[in-house]
């Protein structure tokens, strides 16, 4: 994984490069990916493929013709494509910027809650991962990746994208810290789930967004 700060920049292709893709397909210097404050910019830099940059959760996509140079992203998540079957990678974005952020009466710039689209498919996750306690306070259940699938059965989604997702809350949208603890494989969707309830991101109005699904789990 690269981590790119604001104004540095990492090239992809099938190398030398910082992103070293290994397919014969790809130009050696296919693109480079551009850092801003609360954005990205490709530059494809191919001379005969166009690129495509979706956005996994709601399915908008951009197309960079080759030449384009530094086309801005407005996506958070994303996924490049390249004009091969298997050859693809994924953008995390920073936060997009507020207009007016909240500050505090002492002045100081509060800290901003984490921005969740309940129309996404990573909140319908989170929703279904928080599920079990919504319904009993009380109940230690933290649904498994194979559960989640099963409770939305409806999406159609795989292991890797429910695991992509989960990720993508953990790491960019939730930013949650999962020590590492041999023996606990659950303990990121536990570390989502007591972030999620603990600051009413996650509330029992929610799960009317799980009522045309399958039953949850017992």
């Amino acid at each position: 994984m690269l981590e790119l700060a604001p104004g540095e920049h990492a090239t992809f292709g099938r190398g030398p490069a910082d992103l070293v893709l290994p397919d014969p397909s790809i130009s050696p210097s296919a693109g480079r990916i551009d850092a801003v404050d609360d954005y990205w910019m490709i530059s494809n830099l191919s001379r005969s493929a166009t690129y495509v940059v979706d956005n996994p959760d709601g399915g908008e996509f951009v197309r960079v013709p080759p030449g384009r140079v530094r086309a801005p992203i407005p996506f958070e998540l994303a996924r490049v494509r390249l004009p091969c079957d298997t050859t693809s990678f994924l953008v995390f974005a920073p936060e997009h910027l507020l207009l007016r952020p909240e500050v505090s009466r002492c002045g100081r710039e509060s800290a901003r809650p984490a921005r969740l689209d309940v129309t996404a498919k990573y909140f319908l996750i989170l929703v279904a991962l928080c599920e079990p306690r919504l319904r009993d306070p009380l109940s230690t259940v933290i649904p498994t990746v194979p559960e989640i699938i099963i409770r939305l059965a409806d999406l159609g989604l795989g292991r890797a994208a429910v695991n992509f997702h989960l990720d993508y809350l953990a790491r960019v949208k939730l930013r949650v810290r999962t020590p590492d603890r041999p023996g606990r494989p659950d303990r990121q969707r536990a570390a989502l789930v007591s972030m999620a309830l603990g600051h009413d991101l996650v509330r029992t109005e929610h799960l009317a967004l799980l009522e045309t699904r399958g039953r949850p789990p017992s």
